[in-house]
C-alpha cells in the first residue's frame, strides 16, 4: 500500500458523500468500545451492536465511543445515521487517504489526524488514520486497527484526577489530539538522534550506504511533514475563527496544542535542512576525494611524459645515434631521467600542486 498517496479509483464516478472504503483491512471484525463518565463515575463498555450506543448521544454524561476497523461501511453508515453525521464526514472516515484537517459542521467539530508509529523491522514510519467527531456530549473516534496512543488518556480518565473527568467533550477532544501530537515528538526525536549520530560517519568514512541512509531519513521526514503540516494549518484557523463547541477556558489548551504542533513542524524542517546539508557534504567529499585521485594520477602522467619521450628516442632502431656508443651513455641517460623527475617534483611542490 502506497504511503504518500493511496489509490482512489474505487471512488471514480461515485456521488459526493458515498462511503467507499479506501485502505487496507487491518482487523477481522470492527470493535466498539465506550468510556462513559461524569466527575463522580466512569463505566467502560464493549459492544457488538452499534445500536447499543444510541443512548449515549443524549445522555448527561460524557461518552467516548471508539470504533476500531473501518472496512465495514454499513456499520459506519449506521453510526452516521444514529449521530446525524454529514454524508461528507462519512465519506472522509472510510477514506484513509484523507488530508489531516479540522472542519466545523454546525455545533460539531470533525478532525482527521494521522497516528504514526515506527516499524522496528523496516525502520519506516507507518500511518493510521484517526477520524474524530466532537459533539455536545460525545466524542466519536474511528481507527483502522486495534492499538493506539490513547492508553495514557484512558488511565487519566479512570484515575479521575485533574481536569479530564470534570471538563466536557471539548477537553476530551483536546487531550486525544495532544496524545497524537506528543507521539510525533517522540518519532522526531528518535529520527533526529539517528541524523545526528550519522554526522561522524559522514565526515570520517562516507560510503554508498551512508547516502542510502540519508535518502531514507529524508523520505521519512517528508512523510512526517505530510502528516503534520496540514493539521497545523487547520489548527491555526480554529484559533482565529473559534468554534461554538469549544469553551473559552478550553481554547487556551488548543493554543498550547498549536504551539506544540508548530514546534514539531519546525523540528521537521530543521532536520530536513540538516539532511540536505549532509547530502551536499557527502557529494562534496566524494568530489574532493575524486579530485585528489585525479590530481595524483595527472601528476604521475605528466612526470612520465618526458621520460616516455626519452625512452622512445633512445629505444628506436636507428644505428646512427651518437650517444648509443658512448661508454657512459647508460648512466647519463638515468641521470637525465632522475634530474627531470626531481625538477618537475620541485616545480609541482613550489606551485603547491603536491
Amino acid at each position: 500500500m502506497a504511503r504518500f498517496f493511496k489509490k482512489r479509483f474505487l471512488t471514480r464516478g461515485k456521488a459526493p458523500g458515498t462511503p467507499v472504503f479506501i485502505g487496507e483491512k487491518k482487523v477481522e471484525k470492527p470493535r466498539i468500545r465506550v468510556i462513559d463518565y461524569t466527575p463522580e463515575m466512569l463505566v467502560e463498555h464493549e459492544f457488538k451492536d452499534i445500536r447499543q450506543c444510541a443512548t449515549f448521544k443524549s445522555s448527561k454524561s460524557v461518552s467516548w465511543i471508539n470504533i476500531d476497523g473501518l472496512h465495514e461501511t454499513t456499520l459506519i453508515g449506521e453510526i452516521a445515521v444514529m449521530f446525524g453525521l454529514h454524508p461528507l464526514i462519512l465519506e472522509d472516515i472510510v477514506n484513509t487517504d484523507q488530508r489531516p484537517k479540522l472542519e466545523s459542521y454546525d455545533s460539531t467539530l470533525f478532525c482527521v489526524l494521522k497516528m504514526l508509529r515506527l516499524d522496528e523491522q523496516t525502520r519506516e514510519i507507518k500511518a493510521e488514520q484517526l477520524s474524530m467527531m466532537m459533539g455536545d456530549r460525545y466524542v466519536l473516534t474511528f481507527q483502522e486497527r486495534v492499538g493506539d496512543v490513547f492508553e495514557p488518556v484512558r488511565e487519566r480518565l479512570r484515575a479521575g484526577k485533574g481536569r479530564a473527568r470534570k471538563a466536557g467533550t471539548d477537553y476530551l477532544a483536546y487531550i486525544l489530539m495532544d496524545s497524537v501530537i506528543d507521539n510525533y515528538t517522540y518519532l522526531i526525536e528518535h529520527l533526529g538522534e539517528t541524523v545526528e549520530d550519522g554526522e561522524e560517519e559522514l565526515l570520517q568514512s562516507p560510503s554508498s550506504q551512508t547516502l542510502n541512509r540519508l535518502h531514507d531519513l529524508m523520505r521519512e521526514f517528508m512523510f512526517l511533514r505530510k502528516s503534520i503540516r496540514p493539521f497545523k494549518e487547520s489548527l491555526f484557523l480554529l484559533m482565529h475563527e473559534g468554534h461554538e463547541g469549544i469553551k473559552a477556558e478550553t481554547l487556551v489548551f488548543y493554543r498550547d496544542l498549536f504551539d506544540l504542533t508548530n514546534h514539531t513542524s519546525d523540528a521537521i524542517d530543521t532536520y530536513r535542512d540538516i539532511l540536505t546539508s549532509q547530502v551536499n557534504i557527502y557529494h562534496s567529499n566524494t568530489s574532493t576525494r575524486l579530485n585528489e585521485i585525479i590530481r595524483v594520477l595527472t601528476i604521475f602522467s605528466v612526470i612520465f611524459i618526458p621520460l616516455s619521450f626519452l625512452a622512445g628516442v633512445y629505444g628506436t632502431n636507428f644505428d646512427y645515434l651518437p650517444e648509443l656508443h658512448f661508454k657512459y651513455s647508460y648512466p647519463i641517460f638515468w641521470l637525465v631521467i632522475i634530474t627531470v623527475v626531481v625538477v618537475m617534483l620541485f616545480v609541482f611542490k613550489r606551485k603547491r600542486w603536491l
